[in-house]
């Protein structure tokens, strides 16, 4: 029965071996070929800012110095975010922005394990206290013409790594919107007013549940705030946020 076990384990990797073989796996960031599929190079994993500790405990916002594990930046403690935590997996900068744009726009889906993996071990916190995964929505215009919608690969992949449940639409995107890309921070809040909704029916699943929103990039907070009020008044119980990026701003 062992050499049967062992003969069929075998069998079975037989697939992946010849496709690494055909298509050897690329950097995620390059195209130089790596040791696995959704893997960096060196040179590319060492450009990449990878946000940890220490950091704000409630948005994440990185810290020069360590304050304590509970300190909160003075851009949270002047406006607490709707959300209760948020963190991300990196800097959004020149060496991620490729990256995350050629997810986005590009159709670089297979590169949603890899990212979702990162994610899953920057939010290991939020994590291990979430009941629902929820990602932001596309207007049903904009998924048209992009043919998916990122935050929710991210978010299955999430799901898979984790075992929390994912509700991918629970959030609805009622309005078109244009795009936040070169608006300021109050723009982008008056551009998203009123913009979500939960999905009619999904109201039940809410109540008193501890909600993990999933974006791609987390900019001024306007999309995220949006979305955490909404399903704080179909009754989450709390709000939390993980992106695959983040700006860093300096603080004023």
């Amino acid at each position: 029965m062992e050499f049967l076990r062992r003969l069929g384990a075998t069998a079975r990797s037989i697939p992946a071996v010849a496709i690494n073989v055909l298509l050897p796996p690329q950097c995620l960031g390059c195209a130089r070929m790596v040791d696995k599929p959704g893997a960096l190079c060196a040179e590319c994993w060492e450009r990449v800012d990878f946000l940890g500790a220490p950091l704000c405990a409630r948005c994440g916002y990185p810290f020069e110095f360590d304050h304590g594990e509970d300190a909160i930046c003075g851009d949270c403690i002047r406006r607490p975010p709707a959300y209760e935590r948020a963190r991300a997996v990196m800097r959004y900068d020149e060496a991620s922005r490729d990256l995350i744009l050629g997810f986005k726009h590009a159709d670089r889906t297979y590169a949603a394990p890899a990212f979702a993996g990162w994610m899953a071990r920057a939010g290991a916190a939020l994590l291990a206290g979430a009941d629902i995964i929820a990602p932001v929505p596309l207007h049903r215009l904009r998924l048209l013409s992009r043919r998916y919608n990122q935050a929710a690969l991210l978010g299955h992949g999430l799901s898979r790594a984790s075992g929390v449940a994912i509700v991918p639409d629970l959030l609805v995107r009622r309005k078109h919107t244009r795009s936040q890309g070169r608006l300021s921070r109050a723009q982008r809040a008056l551009n998203v007013q009123g913009a979500f909704a939960v999905k009619a029916g999904r109201k039940g699943c809410l109540t008193g549940r501890r909600v993990l929103l999933i974006d791609d990039v987390l900019t001024t907070g306007a999309t995220a705030t949006a979305c955490a009020k909404v399903l704080k008044r179909a009754g989450a119980g709390a709000v939390d946020l993980l992106t695959l990026a983040r700006v860093v701003r300096p603080m004023v």
